[in-house]
């Protein structure tokens, strides 16, 4: 079976959307399905044979991005397509969305899409101008459009589905979030890493990793990161990742007088640096209340690494469990007490470390996969026997 994927995003530009297309193109392989990827050219040596780049310019005011030009989309959608496509799934509400409907509409194959973004809740950090009601319109009005006009949506989870739903998106919508997938840490990874780092092998250290952006809420990672300066004085906060909120954090850090709680140390290459970061932590911590899935906290459980974050909208679906987690309730008050707990009871944080990783495994990206191949397979066949159905009912 061949699937196009269309994205607006993908590496060297680092988010949960390329994780999620990288991670179900390797195991979807096992499933006999060949993945074929358009997406924007960022001008870098990453070319793959297996992905077709397409020129764009950089958006302003956001230089991680490519805003790609809309033919050079669309006719490399099409060539992808008609040399021999079953199925397109998309990957993004921009370009890639109207270039795949367009080219499933020409040359008559399912499309689906991934809803990877909630939107209604995104626009509010970054149209602060703007009245939240009429964003919020917009944000249902587009959503429900775009999902009304393919054969079937994706969703990372239970709450995306309920919105989703509450936006009228009559489009079959199936649950299926995005695998695990990560590479072992070396034996010396912690030293090495705390090393290199400057960290002191015995500090406390609390990671996030992820996008540095106004919607992750990590002003409410700095406000723990100030409680905890009387309980655990020495731990400190690791902020792994780069964006638009990367500023204005930094200049919070230096007026809360944080520089030595919170150390900013920038993205880091997935294969090596990744694992040995999570390696030489001792909690992940999210506070992000708009997740779609929060597939990073399956990476840090798969690393072994005691989760302490907020059950909201996506997460809750892998919080749900707490499993390998705790969960406080949602002011840095209790967070704080809850990470002060985990870093000081040294049998609580061998059990959750033991549960992280029975955790993630399953949620690992294979069995996944395994689901995703299914539900193409579902897909194709549910169109391909419409296709019957109209031939036989089409006047001769």
């Amino acid at each position: 079976m061949r699937v196009a994927m269309v994205s607006d995003v993908y590496f060297p530009r680092i988010n949960g959307v390329s994780t999620a297309i990288r991670t179900y193109r390797e195991s979807l392989r096992a499933q006999g399905v060949e993945v074929r990827l358009i997406a924007p050219d960022y001008g870098t040596e990453c070319h793959e044979d297996w992905i077709a780049r397409v020129p764009g310019r950089r958006v302003p005011f956001d230089p991680e991005d490519r805003l790609v030009r809309w033919g050079a989309m669309h006719r490399a959608v099409e060539e992808v397509v008609k040399s021999g496509c079953d199925l397109i799934h998309v990957q993004t509400p921009f370009a890639a969305h109207y270039a795949g409907t367009a080219a499933a509409k020409r040359y008559d194959v399912p499309v689906i899409a991934t809803y990877h973004t909630l939107f209604e809740e995104y626009l509010a950090h970054y149209a602060k101008f703007v009245p939240a009601s009429w964003l919020r319109g917009l944000a249902r009005n587009f959503s429900r459009r775009q999902c009304n006009e393919l054969d079937a949506v994706i969703v990372p989870s239970k709450a995306i589905w309920e919105r989703l739903a509450e936006y009228y998106v009559a489009t079959p919508m199936h649950i299926l979030p995005t695998g695990v997938s990560i590479g072992e840490a070396a034996p010396d990874a912690r030293a090495s890493f705390r090393a290199r780092h400057h960290i002191a092998p015995e500090r406390p250290v609390a990671l996030y990793v992820g996008r540095v952006a106004h919607e992750k809420n990590i002003d409410f990672l700095l406000d723990v990161a100030d409680l905890m300066r009387e309980s655990v004085p020495e731990m400190l906060l690791v902020i792994a990742g780069e964006g638009p909120a990367l500023p204005h954090l930094q200049r919070s850090v230096v007026e809360r007088g944080l520089q030595q709680s919170v150390s900013f140390i920038g993205y880091l290459d997935r294969q090596t640096e990744l694992p040995a970061c999570y390696a030489a932590a001792d909690a992940f911590v999210f506070a992000s209340r708009t997740e779609t899935q929060g597939l990073v906290l399956l990476e840090a459980m798969a690393c072994g690494l005691p989760v302490v974050a907020l059950a909201e909208m996506g997460t809750a679906d892998i919080l749900g469990a707490q499993r390998g987690a705790l969960v406080p309730d949602d002011n840095p008050y209790a967070f704080s007490l809850a990470l002060t707990r985990l870093l000081r009871d040294s049998a609580l944080h061998q059990r959750l470390s033991s549960e992280a990783r029975d955790y993630a495994r399953e949620w690992s990206s294979d069995a996944l996969a395994a689901r995703m191949a299914g539900l193409y397979r579902q897909i194709l066949s549910a169109h391909l026997d419409r296709r019957v159905r109209d031939f036989k009912l089409s006047p001769l």
